[in-house]
Protein backbone atom coordinates (compact mmCIF):
# COMPACT_ATOMS: atom_id res chain seq x y z
CA UNK A 1 0.00 0.00 0.00
CA UNK A 2 1.43 3.48 -1.45
CA UNK A 3 1.06 6.44 0.88
CA UNK A 4 0.77 10.46 -1.07
CA UNK A 5 3.30 12.28 0.67
CA UNK A 6 0.98 15.37 0.08
CA UNK A 7 -1.93 13.31 2.48
CA UNK A 8 1.04 13.39 5.61
CA UNK A 9 0.86 17.49 6.64
CA UNK A 10 -2.32 19.13 7.40
CA UNK A 11 -3.31 22.68 8.69
CA UNK A 12 -6.57 22.59 10.83
CA UNK A 13 -7.48 26.14 12.80
CA UNK A 14 -8.70 23.96 15.45
CA UNK A 15 -5.88 21.89 16.10
CA UNK A 16 -2.26 23.44 16.96
CA UNK A 17 -3.31 26.92 16.33
CA UNK A 18 -3.59 26.12 12.55
CA UNK A 19 0.15 25.33 12.60
CA UNK A 20 0.62 22.82 9.69
CA UNK A 21 1.33 19.57 11.97
CA UNK A 22 1.52 15.66 10.51
CA UNK A 23 -1.85 14.18 10.15
CA UNK A 24 -3.29 12.31 13.17
CA UNK A 25 -1.22 13.43 15.34
CA UNK A 26 -0.13 17.53 17.29
CA UNK A 27 3.09 17.14 16.17
CA UNK A 28 3.60 20.32 14.24
CA UNK A 29 6.44 20.62 11.18
CA UNK A 30 7.78 23.66 13.43
CA UNK A 31 8.47 20.69 16.44
CA UNK A 32 10.12 18.52 14.12
CA UNK A 33 12.40 21.26 12.78
CA UNK A 34 13.67 22.78 15.93
CA UNK A 35 14.77 19.10 17.06
CA UNK A 36 16.23 19.08 13.74
CA UNK A 37 18.08 22.17 13.95
CA UNK A 38 19.48 20.52 17.66
CA UNK A 39 21.46 18.50 15.60
CA UNK A 40 18.87 15.43 15.93
CA UNK A 41 18.49 13.34 12.98
CA UNK A 42 14.74 11.95 11.49
CA UNK A 43 15.82 8.62 13.12
CA UNK A 44 16.46 10.06 16.46
CA UNK A 45 13.45 12.29 15.98
CA UNK A 46 11.35 9.29 14.93
CA UNK A 47 12.70 7.48 18.19
CA UNK A 48 11.81 10.41 20.63
CA UNK A 49 8.15 9.84 19.17
CA UNK A 50 7.38 6.29 18.69
CA UNK A 51 3.90 7.53 17.46
CA UNK A 52 5.43 9.34 14.60
CA UNK A 53 6.91 7.13 11.51
CA UNK A 54 10.43 7.61 9.69
CA UNK A 55 8.17 8.42 6.80
CA UNK A 56 6.47 11.49 8.78
CA UNK A 57 9.50 12.87 9.68
CA UNK A 58 11.09 12.74 6.23
CA UNK A 59 7.91 14.43 5.18
CA UNK A 60 8.43 17.44 7.62
CA UNK A 61 11.64 17.80 6.56
CA UNK A 62 11.51 17.97 2.99
CA UNK A 63 8.34 20.64 3.74
CA UNK A 64 11.10 22.49 5.65
CA UNK A 65 13.40 22.24 3.15
CA UNK A 66 11.50 23.34 0.39
CA UNK A 67 10.21 26.16 2.27
CA UNK A 68 12.73 27.25 4.35
CA UNK A 69 11.60 31.12 4.93
CA UNK A 70 8.23 30.68 5.55
CA UNK A 71 9.29 28.17 8.42
CA UNK A 72 11.94 30.01 10.12
CA UNK A 73 9.73 32.96 9.89
CA UNK A 74 6.94 30.78 11.38
CA UNK A 75 9.75 29.97 14.49
CA UNK A 76 10.55 33.49 14.79
CA UNK A 77 7.53 34.57 15.39
CA UNK A 78 6.82 31.47 17.91
CA UNK A 79 10.05 32.22 19.67
CA UNK A 80 8.84 36.10 19.93
CA UNK A 81 5.16 35.16 21.45
CA UNK A 82 7.26 32.59 24.08
CA UNK A 83 8.98 35.35 24.83
CA UNK A 84 5.94 37.53 25.56
CA UNK A 85 4.64 35.29 27.63
CA UNK A 86 7.32 34.38 29.45
CA UNK A 87 7.43 38.23 30.12
CA UNK A 88 3.98 38.60 31.43
CA UNK A 89 4.30 35.53 33.48
CA UNK A 90 7.33 37.05 35.39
Amino acid sequence: MSVEIGTLLVKDPDICGGILRIDGTRMTVNQIVMWYKQDYNPEEIADQYPHLTLSQVYTALAYYHANKEEVEAALITERKKADQLEQMHK
